[in-house]
């Protein structure tokens, strides 16, 4: 059997306090998701106030980044117009977000899961999604 890391319940709440602090300093509720190294939902927030449609967005958001390993932020400069990756928000039946927002979860070098944001800004979710991912404190 292969043993995948993967972050704990205990370690996405951390992360979803880490974000939320974030959150009402820059004053804008948001949703914040936690998926493992499968990509599969860890846990998830939506704060007072904050978008209930944004709620999906999230969880999709923190899927990407785990499906793919790197940002969403990253993942839209090159999903633009003639760009290498260009319509792939349309793949795994419409799940892709490429907008600021998601983040993977790195702990010795691997990818253990990822944090969505979503309810505001681009810059908001994504000022928001980083202090989430600096809140995480691997266990092992």
């Amino acid at each position: 059997m292969h043993d995948q890391p993967s972050v704990s319940l205990a370690e996405a709440r951390e992360i979803i306090a880490g974000g939320e602090r974030k959150s009402r300093e820059v004053g804008q509720p948001a949703n914040i998701a936690v998926v493992d190294a499968g990509g599969n939902l860890v846990a998830h927030a939506r704060m007072d106030g904050a978008w209930i449609g944004s709620v999906d967005i999230s969880i999709d958001k923190a899927f990407t980044a785990r499906a793919f390993d790197t940002t969403t932020r990253d993942l839209a400069d090159n999903a633009r117009p003639g760009a290498q990756f260009f319509g792939i928000h349309a793949s795994n039946r419409g799940r892709v977000m490429i907008f600021a927002g998601g983040i993977p979860l790195e702990h010795d070098g691997r990818v253990v899961g990822a944090v969505g944001v979503s309810g505001g800004t681009g810059e908001q979710d994504q000022a928001i999604a980083e202090a989430a991912a600096a809140a995480f404190q691997p266990a092992r």
